[in-house]
């Protein structure tokens, strides 16, 4: 029965993962098909400033800081790391406990 309730835990997580990726690559079609759309107003508009450079570097950090976050980039924020900080924070706040009530 255990493993029954790990394998749709595990199926579950994937399906999770799997809309993240998705959501990711949705993000980044309208980000290419408005792009050229902004273009070509701002070239209209306004050729002598490209405003438009600003809505392509924001926008495109964006995405790119989804993507990073949909892939889990950088590794080390992942969850041992979480873990691992979890623990590090508890023994810090252990010791000074220790330090506090031991005096």
């Amino acid at each position: 029965m255990e493993q029954n309730y790990i394998e749709a835990a595990r199926y579950y997580e994937a399906q999770k993962r799997v809309k993240k990726i998705r959501e990711f690559y949705e993000h980044l079609t309208v980000y290419v098909l408005t792009n050229p759309i902004v273009i070509v107003v701002n070239v209209m508009t306004s050729p002598g400033y490209l405003w438009c450079l600003w809505c392509l570097l924001g926008w495109g950090a964006a995405v790119a800081l989804h993507g990073m976050k949909v892939f889990r980039f950088p590794a080390f924020f992942n969850k041992k790391w979480e873990e691992r900080k979890i623990r590090e924070i508890l023994e810090k706040e252990e010791k000074q406990r220790l330090e506090d009530y031991g005096s």
